[in-house]
């Protein structure tokens, strides 16, 4: 389930989390079909950003993930551990890629 800005919105996606008014309130319920009416409403309650159906969308490459993962462990290489750790994180990414 995506988090998508409200600018890119389109007609025929579905909402995967209600949109609520910043009181709480809930204006579109879960599994909404969005139109274009719809879409201007949400943009015009001052909303950034919405959850949609579908497979999330990864802002980086697999490759920049997986060279911030060997970065982010350098200073611990050779710990057990953190090897362990740092192998179930790899193998996290790697599916969020398939």
């Amino acid at each position: 389930m995506p988090k998508m800005p409200v600018s890119k919105l389109e007609p025929g996606m579905k909402l995967s989390k209600p949109v609520t008014a910043k009181n709480g309130m809930v204006m579109l319920g879960e599994g909404t079909e969005l139109n274009a009416t719809w879409i201007e409403r949400i943009a015009d309650m001052d909303i950034t950003s919405i959850f949609v159906e579908g497979p999330p969308i990864q802002a980086i490459s697999i490759e920049q993930a997986l060279d911030n993962l060997n970065t982010r462990f350098s200073h611990v290489e050779g710990k057990p551990y953190m090897n362990v750790i740092k192998k179930i994180v790899k193998e996290h990414i790697e599916g969020l890629y398939e």
